[in-house]
């Protein structure tokens, strides 16, 4: 399998393209600000061929360039219905606090064809499977993506903003909920294997037993607790 990620744009969010080897079909995780370039770069360096994007929730460092990367390869965007407003409406879910100058440099809006996710659903995009689970807290609408684990490569989880390597997400912005993402962290997070390789949406990947063992918001879940202070990250 190959999986090429690059970190794009101001808030360095994390972009993934994942295909089962080079020349083939891929899936476009999250091209947020700033990507197409580099969504493109990939695609010519690896010789893929995009068939869908999918998006774990709808903050604008994720889809911004939903629009034009879906226009170029005429593909679809898959996103959770309770975050499908924030492609269009950036601002709403930021509570305005960003601004227009910085908003008015951005494309936003739908792309021409939006599926919509759901929880438990298993995606067969580009000869690969991925599960979908609905992990609120940091939006209504988050998700993750796990794909199963092979005889060569262990499971593979695209945590979006609701894990980090040593964090989670923030709750303090529109629809963003403490108890909501610690239920999801119990529900969705622990439940992983020890070997599953967490590619999140900003910052260095992880594996879920180093996260179960350091991490002090799922340590604190795992424990019954979940009143850490600790910093948190994502937009």
């Amino acid at each position: 399998m190959l999986i090429a990620g690059f970190p794009a744009g101001a808030w360095g969010t994390n972009c993934y393209l994942v295909a089962p080897a080079a020349g083939e079909e891929c899936v476009i995780i999250d091209p947020g600000h700033q990507a197409a370039q580099g969504v493109e770069e990939a695609l010519r360096k690896h010789r893929l061929k995009p068939v869908a994007v999918v998006l774990t929730h709808g903050h604008i460092d994720h889809v911004a360039s939903v629009v034009p990367v879906c226009g170029a390869h005429d593909v679809p965007a898959w996103i959770h219905p309770e975050d499908r407003y924030m492609m269009s409406d950036p601002e709403k879910a930021l509570g305005r606090s960003i601004g227009m100058p910085l908003m008015g440099e951005l494309t936003v809006g739908e792309p021409d064809d939006v599926k919509e996710l759901t929880d438990g659903a298993r995606l067969e995009l580009a000869g690969l499977e991925f599960s979908v689970a609905h992990a609120p807290g940091h939006t209504k609408g988050s998700v993750t993506f796990q794909m199963p684990e092979n005889p060569e490569i262990p499971s593979v989880f695209f945590s979006g903003d609701l894990l980090f390597a040593g964090s989670i997400g923030r709750t303090d912005l529109p629809g963003g909920s403490h108890a909501e993402i610690l239920d999801s962290l119990a529900r969705v997070c622990l439940p992983l294997d020890d070997s599953t390789v967490v590619l999140s949406g900003h910052g260095p990947q992880t594996t879920i037993g180093q996260e179960r063992a350091t991490n002090p918001y799922l340590r604190e879940v795992a424990a019954g607790l979940g009143s850490s202070d600790a910093p948190r990250r994502g937009m």
